[in-house]
């Protein structure tokens, strides 16, 4: 009785290996794929990647019931004293010319406008517009033609893996409408969760949007212009999470690349060397 007899990784006799140039050629073959396969895996496990779930919630319980919104656009035919934002909601709230947080940079020598707005609302159905419903003096013929520069709700997400309508609005153009006409924006808003390999989390909302544009009319003659934004929540939250490709799941690729690739390679250096021995013996005429 020999403890050797539990070994499983016998050696071969030297006398019984025979080092052949097909051999060599399938080694270096063998080693050059196991390097791109395993450089192939560490890239993978190094990169984190980005899995997206849906659910129904409420993610950012800790706001108040409030989403924060940034407006930029620019009203090329509009003077400054005349634009405001006006914003309302099902809860009630009803507020002119809401100025918190708001500028008004003058284009075009003053026949201009652009207006920046950063402010909140409700999560509830609502709508804010930018008109001229908190100017002193209404004019007579308000020019809405616009550009939006920036329509975006939440926390910026700057994560390149991440593509979705995060600010849809971008470059709308409608500088050659009818300059009476009203604009409707209708948006669906949905709740966007991003939680990165720390865990931390960062709420933001991506939107569908859908539009249209007409000069409304009443019993008393033609109404102001407006451009609204008609806003509506979505009860599904998409949440993206970073991840990582464990460790174990990372060693037990690289032993099946190495195990596997030495297999297959011996039991192709096997055939290649038995057809030719076999070969051989047929040139000889020791087969039969």
């Amino acid at each position: 009785f020999s403890s050797f007899r539990f070994d499983i990784y016998r050696k071969v006799p030297k006398d019984l290996t025979q080092p052949t140039y097909t051999g060599a050629i399938i080694s270096v073959c063998c080693c050059l794929f196991i390097l791109f396969l395993f450089l192939s895996e560490l890239t993978g496990f190094i990169a984190t990647e980005i899995v997206n779930e849906l659910y129904v919630d409420d993610p950012d319980k800790d706001s108040g019931g409030k989403i924060e919104v940034n407006l930029n656009i620019s009203l090329p035919n509009l003077h400054c004293e005349l634009v405001g934002l006006d914003i309302q909601d099902e809860m009630g709230r009803h507020e002119v010319g809401h100025i918190d947080n708001s500028m008004k940079i003058p284009l075009n020598n003053g026949d201009g406008c652009r207006f920046e707005g950063h402010f909140s609302i409700n999560k509830v159905p609502g709508n804010f517009h930018v008109s001229t419903h908190s100017a002193t003096a209404q004019p007579q013929n308000p020019d809405m033609t616009h550009i939006i520069h920036k329509l975006s709700f939440g926390d910026k997400l700057q994560v390149q893996n991440i593509h979705g309508a995060f600010n849809a609005l971008e470059g709308a153009d409608k500088l050659t409408s009818n300059p009476l006409a009203s604009h409707d924006y209708i948006l669906k808003i949905v709740p966007t969760v991003y939680e990165d390999m720390s865990g931390k989390q960062r709420y933001s909302y991506q939107y569908t949007v859908a539009n249209k544009e007409y000069v409304a009319y009443s019993h008393t003659g033609r109404i102001i212009p407006a451009i609204w934004f008609r806003y509506d929540l979505s009860p599904i939250t998409v949440k993206y999470t970073e991840r990582r490709q464990p460790l174990y799941r990372f060693i037990t690729s690289i032993c099946a690349i190495i195990g596997g690739t030495f297999t297959v390679a011996g039991i192709l250096d096997s055939c290649i060397f038995t057809a030719s021995e076999a070969w051989k013996k047929i040139q000889l005429g020791k087969m039969q």
